[in-house]
């Protein structure tokens, strides 16, 4: 890409300033009528704009409302499968591969979450620690419980100590029932179980049974592992007017090489997704999908309509200042990320994803949800866009991938990778190899920035009463 201001697509009516990442009207436009990027209508104008003047929110508005109907037209994808390549990974007795062996400690409810950390801290491990198992009702508890049965079941662990106090309304037994629910053949010994109410002391309890579980992962060994086993979770957090051009695409360019040895490609971000929805659904492999596609769409549109909000609410100020107006943008930018991997699969975030392809996964844009539910959903790593910039990283493996060289620059232990030297050098295939290498390289136990520094976290989603 040259320098200078960058018309995305033949028909767009804007284009895009290299320097500050925002839009400028390529011609004169009338009011009422649609502003065209990514060769889409991303608004309209809310008033005349002259040719060479910004567009913003100031003049710029969002178009969607309510729920939709879209009609089934196939549009094919990129191939899957049939690629040979290999990483060194931990084959798991349930046929998942994983690309780390820790200790992780899971408490049911959030009122023992001091307990988890020390634990864990004590072997070196990971609490997954969140508010919630204790006052919940309903789905919000169903979400809870499997979710966390979904983690605690996650082949990156080599072994899992489930803390539980012993009067939360998610007590251990659900969670157990919930773990079991999943089937199939899993190392039930590397499963642990306490109820904390029940023990005296219960951090030494709580080491004896770690220690127990560390010797279990002692003769644990990478083994060499097809490719198509990884499981890639695609995501963008602090996304400015640069994110549709360098990391997303350059994201989604990786995703359809990870989809080439048949590896499954995870995306959420469900109201993310509103107004580029089409983009997605023409890859729907078949009707069925199609219709579960559509129908977790619907829902959250629905959700939306049902707490008195705007389909449109978004994008965030940090989104707006970085050159992002309206809802459509930001979605035209977001799906990017799932390249022309074909879509396959439409799920709840605890069903465990086991078929190449793109699969949508449901949950929210908000960062720490859609990292935990990619997660859940069975994701070995996540590659995570950012333009403004963000600290925030999974249990899991989260590269970040800026979108911008300023960025990488002021925050080098944050980026994983930079994109934005796609605004000066358009060599997007060469540097879709060299994301996809360093992600090999992750998989085979390079350390992510994140993991450098300690960072991670899980949030569990919420819509009902707390008690």
């Amino acid at each position: 890409m040259n320098m200078g201001n960058l018309l995305i697509h033949p028909d767009d009516n804007v284009r895009i300033n290299i320097s500050n990442g925002q839009k400028y009207a390529d011609r004169d436009i009338k009011k009422g009528e649609s502003i065209i990027k990514y060769g889409f209508p991303i608004g309209e104008a809310t008033k005349d704009i002259a040719s060479g003047e910004m567009v913003c929110i100031e003049n710029v508005r969002s178009r969607l409302s309510g729920v939709c109907e879209w009609t089934y037209k196939p549009n094919g994808g990129s191939r899957l499968g049939g690629k040979d390549g290999t990483f060194m990974g931990y084959a798991r007795k349930d046929g998942r591969v994983g690309i780390r062996n820790e200790l992780w400690v899971v408490p049911t409810v959030g009122c023992i979450n001091g307990v988890a950390r020390i634990l864990a801290a004590a072997v070196n491990g990971k609490a997954l620690t969140h508010p919630y198992g204790c006052s919940q009702l309903g789905d919000d508890l169903e979400t809870t419980r499997r979710t966390l049965a979904a983690l605690i079941r996650h082949p990156n662990a080599g072994g899992v100590l489930v803390l539980g106090l012993g009067c939360e309304n998610n007590l251990i037994g659900g969670v157990r029932e919930a773990v079991e629910a999943y089937g199939g053949e899993y190392d039930r010994e590397r499963i642990r179980y306490l109820n904390i109410q029940n023990c005296g002391d219960e951090i030494s309890e709580g080491k004896r049974i770690l220690g127990e579980l560390r010797v279990l992962m002692e003769n644990d060994r990478r083994t060499e592992q097809h490719i198509g086993l990884l499981k890639i979770g695609v995501k963008c957090g602090g996304s400015d007017g640069y994110s549709g051009i360098t990391a997303n695409p350059l994201i989604g360019q990786v995703a359809e090489s990870f989809a080439l040895y048949g590896s499954s490609v995870l995306m959420t971000e469900i109201p993310e997704m509103f107004g580029a929805e089409e983009i997605l659904l023409s890859r729907a492999k078949d009707e069925g999908v199609f219709r579960s596609a559509t129908e977790m769409i619907n829902r959250f549109r629905r959700y939306y309509i049902e707490h008195g909000e705007r389909i449109s609410e978004n994008p965030s100020p940090g989104n707006i200042a970085g050159g992002i107006s309206t809802l459509e943008e930001k979605s035209l930018g977001c799906v990017q990320k799932g390249g022309r991997v074909p879509l396959c699969g439409a799920g709840a975030q605890w069903d465990m994803v086991n078929a190449p392809g793109l699969h949508i996964v449901n949950g929210p844009g908000n960062d720490m949800v859609a990292i935990t539910n990619l997660m859940a959903a069975g994701a070995n790593m996540i590659l995570f866009s950012t333009g403004r910039g963000t600290p925030l990283s999974a249990p899991i493996p989260t590269l970040k991938i800026s979108t911008n060289t300023a960025l990488a620059t002021q925050k080098p232990h944050w980026i994983d990778y930079d994109a934005g030297v796609l605004l000066s050098d358009n060599g997007m295939s060469r540097y879709a190899d060299e994301l996809f290498k360093l992600c090999i390289g992750v998989a085979n136990g390079s350390p992510t920035r994140g993991e450098s520094n300690g960072y991670w976290d899980i949030a569990i989603f919420k819509n009902g009463v707390t008690l």
